[in-house]
């Protein structure tokens, strides 16, 4: 056998059956204990009301319960189609007990934390009802028989020689396993395959929708713990493979489809509390863009990229038309957006210029005093410590709503029969920008400058000695990332009214500040489009949501960062060639056996 046959090619890992039980009994106390578990939540699980929620009616779930009850019934639909049962076959293309082990730790730790908790803010389990001690019960049997299933690990079966095949037809009769990859999927008539695409993005946009609209922070930790661990269950079952070969396929419906999705967002809202939120997460969703343009894609350690996007708010609101602009001039919406991209623009030219020589944390060092020098200076030019241009400490506020061809996004409107609340307004306008800077971050990664950008991350020197010009291709990228950030910017100023020096900071309580958005690069993964903006989704919303959460917010930062890069290094989201620098092995290759330059 040649060396090249010896990497590639090797024996299936065996099953594994990781508790002492026959797979009928596994199957059975699994259904079993999500069953009862189901049956848990129509329970009182606490006798007060003084739990938010109200889990003491007996009848029907209530609060935390229906997530428990949600968990229940995918536990039951999946180990179902692990046998597969007829009608649910599509819920597991891979077969596989791993995602049912998801499942049920999902429900578990839902269930369990709703129980704690309980003890824990009403003095003790004697709150507890019968019914919560059912769920505790319940769903810990269920975990118990998903950890007896059979465990299948697939490997590399191509190009397996004869030998090798007889061999694992043994141990496959001996240990009662099966290698179950991915099995190709039934051919679906285009317009059935548009019809999955869309409910796809309509459950998505359901399941968004409930999770900004829990109402007390306890709801909203369980909605986390069932969606974080639900996730890497639909990877395993398979299904989000199908569904990327899917949106693959179909990519002008999918980004049509997820755009439709994204505007329907404030039909959903009867109010602008919720609305509001999302606009700042698409604000500095569309920051953190800006910012992989730099940190992912070029390598550059940036760690004053806040400035930029407060030269665009400052320069917004000094053109608005704000009582407190020193300028007195009043621009229209799309000269005042040109105005402060321009003016962003203008000083990532000025501080790259002679500081884009630099590498690693002498770059870093002199972007930090950057953003604090910027910081400094508008919160002295109040007339007395410098000139007299941004009311110092007082920042500019009265900055006016927009207005575009007569459409006042500060007012209520009804078009179709649908009610726009004012920031619903600022939240289409700023859903636009960010589908702008999303295209211009693809159309520059996989250009010339794009691939030149990677290289120059990859090894500077190795880059230069190929012919790129290191300085300018950096200088672009950092251009560009500042005319972005100063994009956003601009919208911000007019959301929030008021601009101020205390917004622009590299650490603090308050998002967004440098350390905030290169922790959302980080956590989502550099170098991707979706990595950054469900990074800066997810740190903005969980301490919007967990209030308690604000004044630990820099502890949470530091703890998530160390957690991703012990575990996933990558990123949540990461793209393929980062996963490869970080794990390299293909799924199934034993341990230690480098891979080809075709397979990388």
């Amino acid at each position: 056998m040649t060396p090249h046959n010896r990497r590639t090619t090797h024996k299936p890992r065996r099953t594994l059956l990781p508790l002492p039980l026959p797979p009928a009994a596994a199957h059975a106390l699994t259904l079993g204990g999500a069953a009862l578990t189901a049956l848990s939540t129509f329970l009182a699980w606490t006798w007060t009301r003084a739990f938010p929620g109200n889990l003491t009616v007996t009848g029907y779930p209530g609060g935390l319960q229906v997530l428990t009850l949600t968990g229940a019934a995918l536990t039951i639909a999946h180990t179902l189609a692990t046998t597969g049962t007829p009608g649910l076959r599509w819920l597991s293309p891979t077969r596989s007990n791993t995602a049912t082990r998801y499942l049920a730790a999902a429900t578990l730790a839902t269930t369990w934390y709703t129980l704690i908790t309980i003890a824990v803010q009403l003095g003790g389990t004697v709150n507890l009802e019968p019914g919560g001690y059912l769920a505790g019960a319940a769903t810990l049997a269920t975990l118990i028989g998903t950890l007896a299933l059979p465990t299948e690990r697939t490997g590399n079966t191509g190009n397996i020689e004869n030998a090798e095949r007889t061999d694992n037809t043994e141990a496959t009769k001996s240990t009662g396993a099966t290698e179950r990859p991915l099995p190709p999927a039934k051919p679906l008539p285009a317009w059935a395959e548009i019809l999955i695409i869309a409910a796809v993005f309509g459950l998505a946009l359901h399941i968004l929708t409930y999770g900004i609209g829990t109402a007390y922070g306890e709801l909203f930790t369980g909605f986390l713990l069932l969606t974080g661990l639900t996730t890497p269950a639909l990877h395993k079952a398979g299904l989000i493979a199908r569904l990327s070969a899917l949106t693959t396929k179909h990519r002008h419906v999918t980004i049509t489809a997820a755009f439709i999705a994204a505007a329907l967002f404030p039909l959903t809202q009867e109010t602008d509390e919720y609305t509001l939120i999302v606009v700042n997460i698409l604000i500095f969703s569309t920051v953190a863009l800006g910012l992989n343009v730099v940190v992912g894609l070029a390598g550059l350690l940036d760690l004053g990229y806040v400035a930029f996007l407060g030269v665009g708010a400052y320069t917004a609101a000094l053109v608005s038309g704000s009582t407190a602009s020193t300028l007195h001039i009043h621009f229209p919406f799309w000269a005042a957006v040109l105005t402060g991209a321009a003016a962003s623009l203008l000083f990532g030219v000025v501080i790259g210029a002679p500081t884009l020589r630099l590498r690693g944390d002498y770059l870093a060092i002199v972007t930090l005093g950057f953003g604090e020098i910027f910081r400094i200076a508008v919160g002295n030019l109040n007339g007395e410590s410098g000139p007299s241009l941004t009311n110092g400490p007082n920042g500019i506020p009265n900055i006016p709503d927009l207005a575009i061809l007569g459409y006042n996004f500060g007012d209520k409107h009804t078009i179709a029969g649908f009610t726009l609340n004012p920031f619903a307004n600022y939240y289409l306008l700023m859903l636009l920008f960010t589908v702008i800077v999303v295209l211009v971050f693809r159309r520059a990664g996989n250009s010339r400058i794009g691939r030149a950008w990677i290289a120059i991350r990859e090894d500077e020197t190795a880059a230069t000695a190929m012919g790129i010009n290191g300085f300018r291709v950096k200088l672009i990228a950092f251009a560009l990332g500042a005319t972005l950030a100063g994009l956003a910017g601009t919208v911000q100023a007019h959301v929030a009214y008021t601009v101020v020096p205390e917004q622009y900071v590299f650490a603090g309580p308050v998002p967004p500040n440098s350390a905030f958005l290169l922790a959302a690069v980080i956590l989502g993964g550099m170098g991707t489009i979706t990595g950054p903006l469900l990074g800066a989704a997810l740190l903005y919303l969980i301490p919007a949501k967990l209030q308690f959460l604000q004044d630990y917010q820099l502890l949470a930062f530091g703890t998530a960062l160390i957690l991703l890069m012990r575990f996933r290094p990558e990123g949540i989201i990461p793209n393929r060639r980062q996963q490869l620098e970080f794990h390299d092995t293909t799924p199934g290759t034993p341990p230690g056996v480098p891979l080809t330059k075709a397979e990388a």
